[in-house]
């Protein structure tokens, strides 16, 4: 089975930085696109950054120049460099994988989501 692990999240000041981090397991064939996402209270869930297997980026507009995504494909993992941040930033944070996994007769693309980090940033 594959899993996503997440860790990093924590508690902030305003203008501080973090890191999240998040690693794939199980048996997977390849991981195509990896990013973040995150929910706030009351919030639907958005998505913050992601990144292609090409090294290709995009985020949202209210975290760029603030945020950097990253990922090691030997290691199977991706990473969200957070600075400058603000209490608006405070949500869970979710990592979210597409990996293709091979099954007994052909090979499979489904959507991974990780457990969950807190993210707290405080005025």
């Amino acid at each position: 089975q594959v899993q996503l692990v997440e860790s990093g999240g924590g508690l902030v000041q305003a203008g501080g930085s973090l890191r999240l981090s998040c690693a794939a397991s199980g048996t997977i064939f390849s991981i195509n696109a990896m990013g973040w996402y995150r929910q706030a209270p009351g919030k639907q869930r958005e998505l913050v950054a992601g990144i292609i297997s090409g090294g290709r980026t995009n985020y949202a507009d209210s975290v760029k120049g603030r945020f950097t995504v990253s990922r090691d494909n030997a290691k199977r993992a991706v990473y969200l460099q957070m600075n400058s941040l603000k209490p608006e930033d405070t949500a869970v944070y979710y990592c979210n994988a597409k990996i293709a996994v091979v099954t007994s007769t052909r090979v499979s693309e489904g959507d991974y989501w990780g457990q969950g980090t807190q993210v707290t940033v405080s005025s």
